[in-house]
């Protein structure tokens, strides 16, 4: 298995209360490595995020929250959409 390095310099959340900051931020951060684990598994996208990337930027689209999400909820649905974005990532 290869080592994955995940650097994010600057993330956009509209709509998140400050409160939940912390929780969203865990979440994003394990929301992140669980996706990554789980698409290394996967023939197609192994071999995507084997062959190594730069992405200047991901656009992770939006995501749909119940009306009961947590902040680590949050932040974990926000994970897996940045994670979904740099495996389907262009190269540069």
């Amino acid at each position: 298995m290869k080592r994955i390095v995940v650097h994010i310099d600057r993330l956009v959340l509209r709509g998140i209360d400050a409160g939940d900051a912390a929780a969203v931020s865990a979440g994003v951060q394990a929301g992140v490595e669980a996706e990554l684990q789980r698409l290394q598994g996967e023939a197609g996208a192994a071999a995507h995020l084997a062959a190594g990337c730069h992405l200047a930027r991901i656009s992770a689209g939006s995501v749909q929250l119940g009306a009961n999400s947590t902040g680590s909820d949050t932040g974990h649905q926000i994970g897996q959409a940045i994670a979904g974005g740099i495996a389907g990532g262009e190269r540069s």
